[in-house]
């Protein structure tokens, strides 16, 4: 009975972060005045990656501090994370507690932040080549001036697609399961890999702890964001259903992400475009394999196209939210009737 009353405070904790995310985001003042978690969480990681990854140190010992400074980063944000969700049941009436806790969940969630920097690359790409690449250097880490106007469409595609796992689904996701301390762990691990998992000189032995627990905890939203693409893409006229799972099936796996391949690969097929390829990183080419069958050479309205498909996914996933917790509630109180 425990279990299913955490599970049911977990699932109404989830459904309302994600619908405060979605009418309000994160605003711009509170990052001004307090910052956000992600960057305390990125303060965390920085003065690990100082103190442990120096260069003195044999590549087997980075390696060996990075899972050192892996476990203290999913940790030490959880284990505060669970302190404040305690004080908060214990301080406040329950009828408070939830929508608290919800709103500080919420700043977990990229929702509305994500749809709104992609919107400005489709709207300065309206306007010149030279404007959308400054829009989509907010996003991405490739160098926007080696891409033309479909590279830049296409590094904001991508863009959407992978945030959508990782900076939506995947919260809300762990959300659902560990309450505000599972959505706390799952950002921090996240926001490790993104700032050290990667293949550098300096971070190929330090960060791949983190870089493998990334891909770990990830894997389940993955896949659940392709469903809610696929899906998403069933109740939208123009949109391909059929051709988002046929090119799931087989273009996921030969990403070279375990995870991004497959919100990727639903995307392309249900727009009929193609998305990855090759591409250069630091005046590096790197021969990508394409995803999906259709053209690569994007338009403005693609993108536009894109952004309606993934606000039906992201309302999708709300409502099936929404449809667990009354199912979950109504069994509970067959059970204590």
């Amino acid at each position: 009975m425990r279990a299913s009353l955490f599970l049911l405070q977990n699932l109404g904790t989830t459904c309302l972060a994600s619908m405060t995310d979605a009418a309000m985001g994160y605003p711009q003042a509170l990052v001004r005045r307090i910052g956000h978690p992600v960057i305390w969480i990125g303060g965390l990681i920085g003065t690990l990656d100082r103190w442990l990854n120096t260069p003195r140190r044999t590549p087997c010992q980075r390696r060996l501090a990075g899972f050192v400074a892996a476990g203290v980063i999913a940790a030490l944000p959880t284990a505060s994370a669970m302190i404040i969700a305690r004080l908060i049941r214990h301080l406040l009436p329950r009828w408070m507690a939830l929508p608290v806790t919800a709103v500080l969940a919420s700043s977990l969630v990229a929702q509305r932040s994500l749809h709104d920097h992609v919107l400005a690359v489709a709207q300065a790409a309206d306007e010149s080549l030279s404007a959308a690449r400054i829009a989509v250097s907010h996003i991405v880490g490739r160098d926007p001036e080696q891409l033309d106007e479909a590279g830049v469409l296409r590094a904001a595609t991508e863009t959407l697609a992978e945030n959508f796992s990782d900076g939506i689904v995947a919260p809300l996701l762990w959300m659902a399961v560990g309450g505000l301390p599972g959505a706390v762990f799952y950002k921090s691990v996240n926001t490790a890999d993104s700032m050290i998992g990667h293949r550098t000189p300096r971070h190929e032995a330090f960060g791949y702890a983190a870089a493998r627990l990334d891909d770990l905890v990830n894997l389940p939203a993955s896949r659940v964001s392709a469903l809610w693409i696929i899906l998403a893409a069933l109740t939208l006229p123009g949109m391909r259903a059929g051709a988002a799972l046929h090119t799931v099936w087989r273009d996921a796996r030969a990403h070279r992400s375990p995870n991004a391949g497959w919100p990727e690969a639903a995307m392309a097929g249900a727009l009929g475009i193609r998305l990855s390829g090759p591409r250069t990183y630091d005046g590096v080419p790197v021969a990508e394999p394409w995803v999906g069958d259709g053209t690569p050479a994007l338009r403005p309205d693609d993108l536009y196209r894109a952004l309606k498909l993934y606000r039906r996914a992201c309302l999708i996933q709300t409502l099936a939210g929404l449809s667990a917790l009354g199912l979950l509630a109504w069994r509970r109180r067959q059970r204590t009737a």
